[in-house]
């Protein structure tokens, strides 16, 4: 007897699982699938990136070698193809150096704009804060110096990954408008500066002899030759710099 009724809950325990199977098996089924699909996902959106990276990596490396044959009508429109591709780090790498080319050409204002453009579209603290010096020694010699120092300022931060070169871009500002006491000062504060680089002393210090000597307006366009960075210095990781290399 003892074995019929086990023989009964093995059989009702056998049915609670199979109807508990039933049950769970959409749900078995559905995760299985969404697991799937996750999983295609991922390696679909991986194989999007890379394939749009080739892409924008290849136009790039045209763009370089476009500027190395001087054809710069062609490096032009290759880096403003850039700024339409999906890729964050190449739209920014697109609006950096088509505005080097811009400042080159002399059209500073529209140089400006594409630096700003940058600026606003860079997540990297350094990459923004460059654009963002780049706009204001663009606008170095049109702008009011009002203007020139509500760009620079915030730059000046210590905490701002170009703070020194900010500093120094002000200083020449201050001197260009005609303010030498302000910007001889900035100028012995750069040479006195711990950490500062050698070639900022060095500009700092040659700043305060041509001031005191009373060549400041005339060392003017020198300081800002020193100061501009290299029109096709930017470039995405991994990719080559242009012909004329990275700033010092």
């Amino acid at each position: 007897m003892v074995d019929v009724f086990e023989e009964v809950e093995d059989q009702i325990r056998t049915e609670r699982y199979m109807a508990l199977a039933k049950r769970l098996a959409p749900w078995a089924i559905g995760a299985g699938v969404a697991l799937t699909i996750g999983l295609g996902g991922v390696w679909g959106y991986q194989a999007w990136h890379n394939a749009q990276s080739d892409k924008a990596g290849q136009i790039y490396l045209d763009a370089i070698e476009a500027l190395q044959n001087q054809d710069e009508g062609k490096a032009t429109a290759l880096f403003g193809e850039l700024t339409h591709s999906p890729l964050k780090i190449y739209k920014v790498a697109g609006y950096m150096d088509q505005g080097g080319l811009r400042l080159q050409a002399g059209k500073p204002q529209e140089a400006a704009e594409l630096f700003d453009k940058a600026a606003a579209l860079a997540s990297d603290p350094f990459v923004k804060d460059l654009a963002r010096l780049k706009s204001a020694l663009a606008l170095m010699d049109t702008a009011p110096y009002k203007d020139i120092e509500a760009r620079l300022t915030p730059l000046t931060d210590d905490k701002r990954p170009l703070h020194l070169s900010a500093r120094e871009a002000l200083a020449f500002a201050k001197l260009q408008a005609g303010k030498t006491k302000e910007a001889r000062a900035d100028f012995n504060a750069l040479s006195l500066a711990l950490g500062a680089p050698e070639g900022v002393v060095q500009r700092a210090r040659v700043a305060i002899d041509l001031i005191d000597s009373g060549s400041g307006p005339a060392m003017s366009q020198a300081v800002k030759d020193s100061l501009t960075v290299n029109p096709n210095q930017f470039a995405p990781p991994g990719m080559p710099q242009g012909p004329e290399g990275a700033p010092q």
